[in-house]
């Protein structure tokens, strides 16, 4: 028998703020080099590869300190906000 109920998926903690400043920090760091943010980040998104984002000033470890799907989270999160 196959279970139909839909999955829930939520987090206990608000961590948009962090989020923010993580992403700003990353996007930075990646138009700093001469990288296209939008392409490296959702090459990071899609694969869990972190070597699509630059070490350059410690942004691949940065953007490591907050798993990728509480990233995705905010990130949707305040894109979905923004359509209301």
């Amino acid at each position: 028998m196959v279970d139909s109920e839909t999955a829930r998926f939520s987090f206990n903690m608000d961590k948009s703020e962090d989020v923010r400043e993580l992403m700003s920090f990353v996007l930075s760091a990646l138009q700093e080099k001469g990288y296209n943010p939008i392409n490296q980040l959702v090459g990071y998104f899609m694969s869990g590869d972190p070597t699509y984002i630059t070490n350059y000033k410690g942004a691949r470890g940065i953007i490591r300190r907050i798993e990728r799907d509480e990233l995705l989270e905010v990130i949707v999160r305040e894109y979905c906000q923004k359509l209301k």
